[in-house]
């Protein structure tokens, strides 16, 4: 025992402890108990609010349904914070919120919103995880993911709430709708793709695709409207006897795209597009279609095949009691 610790008595506070040993305590404790930790004193602070410890809590947590996009946004409202522009002449309304805007009219798209942004005053450099774990826990930070909706999914602008453990969402159709709330957590999801929900997401999977392939395929129904995607699978073209060791569907330039949640016969049930044409089909009275991603994660599989299960139970019992299916649950337009 050294000197200094037998003029206390031999008792040795945390910061006498090596820096691994403590750095080890501090990646145990909770997000609470790290935020209290944060106020016994300015060394503490430091080191609690550092943002190697908060990415795994906010890693742990939020990772399935915030990724690159959210982060991005995020550090938009950090850097506008930074350059002083929200205390000084931008802040125009009384809430002090702030959403970030991208694109021009009709494809003007709000990539987030931040509901009280005043939290970001005299924010220092090395807390930005910490901030956001909070703003993300409160629900005052509007993230961009993708919501599940039938067999569909819409990008959406989602929240959380703490008391429910749910999520609500908005979505960009001729204003900011609501698409749900009480969204439980396998209903969200991190965007697929980089792309803006109003930018064709260009396929580099067309030439690879033969039938039974699942797919999700970008859809809107008209040109001032932002993408959804459906699940769809990929069909075979009616010249063939669907024999695996005779099908040829998959050299031919015909790609044959099958929603099937309509019923056979249905004009909405296949749709035929060219995989020479690396653009938008479609037309104003089917709609317009865009890119197609090929789905090869099992997991996400998993969940369009147990989402399809019970549409499709839904759909066999409101055939059995005679009514008709309810037409907001795919709608095309």
């Amino acid at each position: 025992m050294d000197e200094a610790n037998v003029k206390t008595g031999g008792k040795l506070s945390l910061l006498d402890l090596p820096e691994m040993v403590l750095d080890f305590i501090l990646k145990c404790l909770s997000p609470i108990e790290l935020s209290r930790m944060s106020r016994v004193c300015a060394s503490l602070r430091n080191k609690c609010e550092s943002d190697h410890l908060w990415e795994k809590h906010i890693n742990h947590k939020w990772g399935r349904v915030i990724g690159d996009v959210a982060y991005k946004e995020w550090q938009f409202h950090i850097t506008a914070a930074k350059e002083r522009n929200l205390l000084n002449q931008e802040i125009t309304n009384i809430s002090g919120s702030l959403g970030s805007f991208t694109g021009v009219w009709p494809n003007l798209y709000l990539g987030s919103y931040l509901e009280d942004c005043w939290i970001l005053n005299g924010l220092r450099s090395d807390n930005f995880m910490m901030i956001l774990y909070f703003s993300l826990q409160s629900g005052r930070f509007w993230f961009p993911a993708q919501v599940y909706k039938g067999l569909m999914i819409h990008n959406a602008l989602v929240n959380y709430d703490s008391e429910s453990n749910n999520f609500q969402a908005r979505y960009q159709s001729g204003g900011w709708r609501l698409l749900g709330k009480n969204l439980e957590w396998d209903m969200v999801r991190v965007p697929a793709v980089d792309s803006l929900p109003y930018v064709f997401h260009v396929s580099d999977c067309l030439d690879n695709l033969k039938p039974g392939d699942r797919i999700e395929i970008q859809w809107r129904g008209n040109l001032q409207s932002p993408y959804d995607w459906w699940y769809a699978i990929i069909g075979h073209l009616d010249s063939c006897n669907e024999n695996e060791n005779y099908c040829q569907c998959h050299l031919n330039d015909t790609l044959i795209v099958e929603f099937k949640q309509y019923p056979q016969g249905s004009n909405m049930r296949r749709i035929k597009l060219s995989r020479k044409n690396n653009g938008e089909q479609g037309d104003p009275v089917g709609g317009f279609y865009g890119g197609i991603r090929k789905l090869c994660n099992p997991d996400e599989i998993e969940i369009w095949m147990n989402i399809f299960s019970r549409q499709t139970q839904q759909m066999a019992h409101q055939f059995a009691i005679g009514m008709p299916p309810v037409a907001a649950q795919f709608p095309f337009r």
